[in-house]
């Protein structure tokens, strides 16, 4: 079975950094592509990143460009996503996802296992 854990979350005053760390157990061999997605109050979950099996494609929303890296660390099943230049918009639980397919995308369908999240708040 395999899990998805999130860590890295806080409170931290707007134009600080945060690095949210994910690692996924549970199935020896896979080939997982990854992404972050986040859900502010009151609206609906979205694509922050992604990134391919390989390490070699990246996507991010635009909001995030600049400011915001996705990377992993295949070794020990761990993504990593590092925040920087945080706003209050910025706000909210953010959540790993692994798709089957070595490739990443922004649609939630595409994912097979979530983890349960980790709260990001940016205080202005």
């Amino acid at each position: 079975q395999v899990q998805v854990v999130e860590s890295g979350g806080g409170l931290v005053q707007a134009g600080g950094s945060l690095r949210l760390s994910c690692a996924v157990s549970g199935r020896t061999g896979s080939r997982f592509a990854m992404a972050w997605f986040r859900q502010a109050p009151g609206k609906e979950r979205k694509f922050v990143a992604g990134i391919s099996w390989s390490g070699e494609d990246k996507d991010y929303e635009d909001s995030v460009k600049g400011r915001f890296t996705i990377s992993r660390h295949n070794a020990k099943n761990t993504i990593y996503l590092q925040m920087n230049s945080l706003k209050p918009e910025d706000t909210a639980v953010y959540y790993c996802a692994a798709s089957d397919y070595g490739i990443a995308s922004r649609q939630e369908y595409t994912y097979h296992y979530w983890g349960q999240g980790t709260q990001v708040t940016v205080s202005s």
